[in-house]
């Protein structure tokens, strides 16, 4: 009889693992309980990560979660008591503060220098137990509560999202400052590539240059405002104006806001920035779509802000006023740092996109919601733009599609004859179209822009030149681009 490639976990061990956890902290033994239920942890985690990949029943999986989730609590908590008893030992001597050399008892009654090591706890250990125990303090029972959540909707009650749903895995609000996270030129580059604006674009919340300098070397005229002075200033040596986006209107003499007179915008203005995301994201957002109404606006957003329904300003945006196009970065982009941060460098956890929204129509009857265009959301990978040049500003004169005459978006290249007809843009393959020599009827094409490797499907059409023309539709449909006629 074969024996199994994996032993199966015992959960019964690991529940008497987890109570014994509990019985140790209600003891007073906060070491032995924070390191027996963090033992419990991981073989928890790992039982249920092996039932739900070898198709255990639910039931099962849902047992390992709990006790997962139980075992994070009771984990939780003693850290929350050592960060205490560490405070009290600073306050008494006990435990050195701020590189003292003072002495603590340990158990066999000598003196010896105390040290983090004594306690079996890192610095590092200690910072991240005290911003729990605050935030726990802030409100009771939020641990719980966020652990219980996880479990409610089927999920792992991970450290990690325990940390993420109690905002100790981020700075907080007064570490924010004015929420100066500079855009990465990765994100520009693939926006760029795919979306035209108007000449003329307003970076509202322009920092310390990010993204305009990236507009100006696209082609772009950019005007610049923040709620901060950085002293950031265009291509031309106009320095930003300074106030509150939420503060400002457009008149037809420009922009006006908490500034001495007008930003002077033309009628047709496009939006292009990367919002503070603290708690006046979503009135950003909806600000600028109801007293701006740029013909198109691309904010760089976490993906969360998808969700959500109890926030006015956020069904604004994403329900009465939804985005044309949603470009979702299947590769997180690089770490955004605060400004300032000089702690080390972590890789980004955070998925985000870029979000387009689009006027349609013109005058008093022009919508960001056309029916007949439902939002669309393409995958893209920043790395395919690492090479690629912009599409540049939309002509002034035609607020959309590009003017007759101008150089097609797609060029078409065949390599070898009777072999595949590749479409680029610029130096970026989108798609190819197959011939068939022998049966013209059975050519395919395929559009795989912004898609992993090998998950484009082909699609059959009825010669060549149908497969080309499909194959551009798709591609503006994706991009918001428009054909020249």
């Amino acid at each position: 009889m074969n024996a199994p490639l994996v032993p199966v976990a015992d959960t019964s061990d690991l529940a008497a693992i987890v109570e014994r956890a509990r019985a140790l902290l209600d003891d007073g033994d906060v070491l032995a309980a924070r390191m027996l239920a963090g033992a419990a942890y991981d073989a928890a985690k790992a039982a249920a990560a092996f039932a739900s990949r070898f198709g255990a029943a639910e039931r099962l999986v849902s047992k390992a979660r709990r006790l997962q989730g139980d075992a994070l609590l009771i984990g939780s908590r003693a850290r929350i008591r050592l960060a205490d008893d560490y405070d009290a030992a600073q306050a008494t001597g006990e435990v050195a503060a701020h590189g003292g050399n003072r002495k603590i008892k340990i158990p066999d009654g000598k003196l010896e220098p105390a040290k983090m090591e004594t306690l079996g706890l890192s610095p590092k250990e200690i910072h991240e137990a005290r911003k729990l125990r605050d935030a726990e303090r802030e409100r009771p029972g939020i641990v719980e509560q966020a652990i219980e959540a996880r479990l409610a909707c089927g999920l792992e009650p991970s450290r990690a999202n325990l940390r993420a749903a109690i905002g100790t895995d981020s700075a907080t609000a007064a570490e924010r400052g004015d929420n100066l996270y500079q855009t990465p030129p990765e994100a520009m580059r693939a926006l760029l590539s795919l979306t035209r604006f108007s000449p003329v674009v307003w970076e509202p919340a322009c920092g310390k240059g990010a993204i305009s300098r990236m507009l100006e070397d696209a082609g772009y005229d950019v005007l610049l405002s923040d709620l901060r002075d950085y002293g950031t200033h265009n291509k031309d040596g106009e320095v930003q104006e300074v106030g509150d986006f939420l503060e400002t209107r457009r008149t037809k003499s420009g922009i006006r806001g908490p500034w001495q007179g007008a930003l002077a915008a033309p009628a047709a203005i496009d939006i292009v920035t990367n919002p503070p995301y603290g708690t006046n994201l979503n009135a950003f957002a909806a600000h600028a779509l109801r007293e701006h109404r740029p013909r198109r606006m691309a904010l760089l957003l976490n993906l969360n802000f998808l969700c959500g329904f109890d926030d006015p300003d956020r069904c604004y945006s994403m329900d009465e006023c939804p985005p044309s196009t949603i470009y979702v970065f299947t590769r997180r982009l690089p770490m955004m740092h605060r400004d300032g941060w000089a702690g080390p460098e972590a890789s980004s956890r955070m998925n985000t996109a870029w979000f387009v929204w689009e006027l349609t129509g013109e005058g008093a009857s022009a919508t960001y919601h056309d029916p007949k265009r439902p939002t669309e959301i393409v995958r893209i990978d920043w790395k395919t733009f690492e090479n690629s040049k912009p599409c540049g500003p939309l002509d002034p004169s035609t607020p959309v599609a590009a003017s007759p005459g101008t150089e097609p978006l797609l060029t078409w290249n065949q390599p070898y004859e009777n072999g595949r007809i590749v479409a680029r843009l610029g130096t970026i393959d989108v798609g190819a179209v197959f011939p068939d020599r022998n049966n013209p009827t059975q050519t395919t094409w395929a559009f795989w822009l912004g898609m992993p490797a090998g998950a484009a499907a082909q699609t059959k059409a009825k010669s060549v030149d149908a497969a080309k023309n499909a194959l551009l539709k798709r591609f503006c449909e994706a991009t918001g681009l428009e054909a020249a006629e």
